[in-house]
Formats: C-alpha cells, sequence, structure tokens
C-alpha cells in the first residue's frame, strides 16, 4: 500500500503576541518573549497529530527541522522526513515558504500548518502560484489572527480532516481565502481586513446535494455541471490542447461540445474543435510534439473497478503520460472527471493506476483531484496495481 505522505508545517512563534496583548506577532516574537510569552504552536499542532496517531504506519510526516514540526512529530512517534533544514534560533518568514518548496519537491498529498493568518500568507506566496495550485493545504489554527478560511475550526478537527483522507474517505476539494488585517491598525483598534490570494483546501464531503441525488435526471444534471466545467476550462485556457479519453463520462463532454465522440477510443480536441477522432498512441505524441502549448488529458475512471490507466485506454501508453505530466503543470494536466456516485461504488477502493510502467505508476499515486460538479472537486487516493 502507498504510504500517506503528510506535509507538515509549524511556526514556532505563531500566535506568540496573543497572551501578552500585543494583538499579533508579526515582527513581535522578541517583545513577547521579553514581556514573558510562551509559544503555544507546537502544542496546537500536536493536538491535530494526535488524532492521526493510530494511522502511524499508513503515513509518513515531511516536515522542517527542530520547533518547525521534526520535534513535534517525533514525540508522538510518527515516521519523519526532514526535507528542510532551519539555520536560525528564531525562525523567520523565508523559512516557512523555503519548507513549503521542500515539501512540493516531494510531492506531499497535502500540507497541514500552524500558525495564523501571517502563516497563511506565507504559504500562499509558493502554494497559491499556478504551478503548485493543486497542492491541498489546511490550517491548524495557532496564531492570534485567524480571518482567512484555509484553516479547521480547531486543532482537532484539523487532524479529523486529515484523517479521512488516510482512511480514503471522499473528500471535498474547495477554495479558501487567505485573509490579513493591518496589525499596526489592529494595535490602534482598528480592523481592515484584506483578501491577498486563495488556497484550495480539504473540507468534509457533503455526501448529499439536492441536484445530485439518486435517478436519471439527476445523473444527466451532474454530468452537465461536470461537462461545464471542463468546457469552461478549455474557454479560459484557449491554447491548451485537450486529449479526451474513453468512456461514457467523457463521451456526455464531447456531446455537449457538440462534437463527434469515440466511445472506446481517444480523442483530441483544440480550442472546442475536433482535430483527431480514435487516435493512435503514434498521432496522440505527434500532437503533443506539435503543439506549441500545453496538452491536457481528460478521463474516468472504469465504473466498479477504479481503473483510470491499463484498461480499455491503452493508446494512452507511458509515452504519452509522461509527455503529458512533463509539462507546466505536471500531475495536474491530468483531469480526472467522475460523479460523486460513480466514486462511492468503489466502495473506499483506490483508483488504479496500471500502465505497465512502475515507476510512472508510482509517480501517479497519491491523492489527486477528481471534478464531480461545477467549481466542486474531491480528493481521490490513486494507488499502483497490488
Amino acid at each position: 500500500m502507498s504510504s500517506f505522505k503528510l506535509g507538515f508545517i509549524i511556526n514556532p512563534i505563531a500566535g506568540i503576541g496573543g497572551s501578552v496583548a500585543l494583538k499579533g506577532s508579526d515582527g513581535m516574537a522578541m517583545h513577547a518573549l521579553a514581556l514573558g510569552a510562551k509559544p503555544k504552536a507546537n502544542e496546537r499542532a500536536a493536538l491535530a497529530l494526535e488524532v492521526l496517531q493510530p494511522y502511524k504506519e499508513q503515513l509518513s510526516i515531511y516536515t522542517a527541522s527542530g520547533e518547525m514540526g521534526e520535534h513535534c512529530a517525533q514525540q508522538l512517534g510518527f515516521n519523519v522526513n526532514v526535507v528542510y533544514q532551519t539555520q536560525q534560533v528564531q525562525t523567520h518568514s523565508d523559512d516557512t515558504e523555503l519548507a513549503v518548496r521542500a515539501l512540493i519537491s516531494e510531492k506531499v498529498d497535502v500540507i497541514l500548518f500552524a500558525g495564523g493568518d501571517g502563516t497563511a500568507r506565507n504559504i500562499a506566496n509558493v502554494v497559491a502560484s499556478e504551478e503548485h495550485f493543486q497542492v491541498p493545504v489546511l490550517g491548524i489554527p495557532a496564531g492570534c489572527k485567524i480571518h482567512s478560511g484555509v484553516y479547521a475550526i480547531t486543532p482537532k478537527a484539523a487532524g479529523r480532516v486529515i484523517e479521512l483522507m488516510v482512511t480514503k474517505e471522499l473528500v471535498t476539494l474547495t477554495t479558501g481565502d487567505v485573509m490579513d488585517i493591518d496589525e499596526s491598525l489592529f494595535r490602534d483598534g482598528i480592523v481592515k481586513a484584506k483578501r491577498y490570494s486563495e488556497m484550495q483546501i480539504p473540507s468534509e464531503l457533503r455526501y448529499v446535494q439536492a441536484v445530485k441525488s439518486g435517478g436519471k435526471e439527476s445523473d444527466e444534471l451532474v454530468l452537465q455541471d461536470i461537462a461545464a466545467n471542463v468546457i469552461e476550462e478549455m474557454a479560459e485556457y484557449d491554447e491548451t490542447q485537450f486529449i479526451i479519453g474513453s468512456g461514457s463520462t467523457t463521451a456526455f463532454l464531447m456531446a455537449e461540445l457538440g462534437l463527434e465522440n469515440t466511445l472506446l477510443g481517444v480523442d483530441i480536441v483544440y480550442q472546442q474543435a475536433l482535430l483527431c477522432s480514435d487516435a493512435t498512441e503514434t498521432e496522440i505524441i505527434e500532437s503533443i510534439e506539435q503543439h506549441s502549448g500545453v496538452t491536457k488529458l481528460v478521463i474516468t475512471l472504469i465504473g466498479g473497478q477504479g481503473h483510470i490507466f491499463g484498461r480499455g485506454n491503452q493508446q494512452l501508453s507511458p509515452r504519452v503520460l509522461r509527455a503529458i505530466i512533463a509539462q507546466e503543470g505536471g500531475k495536474n494536466n491530468i483531469v480526472i472527471i467522475a460523479t460523486k456516485t460513480k466514486l462511492a461504488e468503489l466502495a473506499n477502493r483506490p483508483l488504479i493506476s496500471d500502465t505497465g510502467d512502475n515507476g510512472l505508476d508510482q509517480i501517479l499515486s497519491g491523492f489527486m483531484p477528481v471534478t464531480t460538479g461545477y467549481k466542486d472537486q474531491v480528493l481521490y487516493q490513486v494507488a499502483t496495481p497490488q
């Protein structure tokens, strides 16, 4: 079984100014310590990790040295991989950003961090870039200011959301705003919040939605929502070429585009026009190489089995898939679409990548977003064949 890779960062001085009435910690850590404040961020982070202790054998924690995560995770008995070494006694915002970059390079499944709005801003500086936007992030509230929508309600609640991911429950992927206030004004009694960015966050899935309950009519509405989401992306990224895989869900997308579809084959679409029907592996490779922009792949899964590669779509060979993920965007160039009903039929079994290339299957494993409606995604595990 693939190990869940949890990225973990603590801002050790987050919230340190609160207990001594500084109303924030940005640039005030030394002053707070001089006034007798005690760091609490590691204690808050430990409350979240304690929820995950029953799953020690199923996950590995990737973190920064010392009080930035290493000590907390080790004390709770987790398998710890230190991927960033801080060189400072008192950590700085630069340490947070460098640690995030190190976690991204390790391809962690999610980044769990403890801090406040300032910490969220530091993380968003890296994660919210287009290249890394698909890396989900979840905050453990530990700062003086928690205005951002990227935090769990409590530290234990943060642990519960990660627990859902580790145990392969369906977890909705939503967008949370990164907010912060002007601390200098706040200390004068003036609250002025500002939206700085947004990040994708995992949250508890709402399993029942009125338009997506059982029945043929609502199934069609769900497929329309999924198609609308993909078509909007096609319009937004006008220079992006789309390879459309086989299956009834992708066939519905092609029908919404008003294009002929090869139900059991692969089609190539550019600017919402059909470039190639029932394309071979060679034709797909040539199209990727000749196209000046990015090429994305839209696929669905085999119902009841969960295979996304290696069953009925051999045209999507390891060579094709490596060419797609080698482009800017990496794995994010693979767009998986499916209804939540179809995912629920898997009974928590992972999606399967069985390309015949073990190294590639390992790259594709981990949690990936699945588009399940309009502006609606869930995180779902992709695994290698057992």
